[in-house]
């Protein structure tokens, strides 16, 4: 005689998260890039602001507040431009990974609707990306401090605007790899997930600069900015004076205008990546 076996109930989403966070975790390339970042941050920070303070000398105090923040986070969120690419490494090999070993097919067997597992994917590695980035991020701020102020540049740890700036960047680090990932969703090969994800990040900006120069137009400079990581950066520029803003451009967005470009930017991708997602085979 035979008995029939039971049906398994729906898969809730915070199973799929629970599911989520232990691939994640278990992954060498996790562990290996979240210790890269963490060192790269906080081993690079007190260097640039080491040479902050000399270049200084003695007049940091001649500077007023809003410039002596504003050097602190350009010191602390000096590595961002290495660990953008680290984020979006993993962010792409999150997902192309699970292609690539075939495991991509057990998970849609757990979650037939299949758009949970990549949502539920893409919060448990923004949130983990966000919470490793912000800890760096603050530790990195505290050591450099002591460094500023050899030369007289003394930073206000209370200063709200100052640690939103940290934030700010913490936030970058998690959209950045959600951008890749969303980009890894559409191409579902690891190499071709990182190569369109960093020249997205680097080669396209650059060659928007290049042509920005050649033309002199300020609609290039303008349109430069709409670009994931021109308008990402804007998330943690300090707020100064303009004439003092060390990432003034032609048209500088406030902070939450870049988050709000680097966001569209994510749904867009997405959302391709989603209605894909439904009609390819896994």
């Amino acid at each position: 005689m035979t008995t029939a076996t039971p049906a398994l109930p729906g898969v809730s989403f915070g199973g799929i998260l629970v599911s989520e966070w232990i691939k994640l975790r278990s992954l060498r390339s996790t562990v290996w890039c979240y210790v890269i970042l963490i060192v790269i941050t906080i081993a690079l920070a007190p260097l640039v602001a080491f040479a902050i303070a000399s270049q200084m000398g003695q007049q940091g105090a001649l500077l007023d507040e809003g410039t002596r923040q504003s050097l602190a986070v350009q010191a602390t969120t000096a590595s961002i431009g290495f660990s953008q690419l680290v984020v979006s490494v993993l962010g792409a090999l999150v997902i192309t990974g699970e292609y690539g070993t075939g495991m991509i097919r057990s998970t849609f067997t757990a979650v037939p609707r299949r758009l949970p597992a990549l949502f539920g994917k893409a919060t448990v590695f923004a949130v983990t990306t966000f919470v490793v980035g912000f800890v760096a991020l603050a530790v990195s701020l505290l050591l450099t401090i002591p460094v500023l102020g050899t030369g007289d540049l003394e930073i206000d740890l209370a200063d709200g605007a100052l640690w939103l700036s940290i934030a700010g960047a913490a936030a970058y680090l998690a959209l950045i790899g959600l951008f890749s990932l969303a980009i890894g969703a559409l191409i579902r090969n690891s190499a071709g997930g990182i190569a369109a994800a960093l020249g997205s990040i680097l080669v396209l900006p650059t060659i928007i600069s290049i042509f920005t120069v050649i033309t002199q137009a300020e609609w290039v400079a303008n349109l430069s900015n709409l670009l994931p990581s021109n308008a990402g950066a804007r998330m943690y520029a300090y707020p100064v004076d303009a004439m003092q803003d060390p990432f003034m451009v032609s048209a500088p967005l406030e902070p939450w205008q870049g988050a709000l470009v680097l966001l569209i930017w994510i749904a867009a991708l997405f959302a391709l990546a989603s209605v894909l997602l439904k009609r390819r085979d896994a």
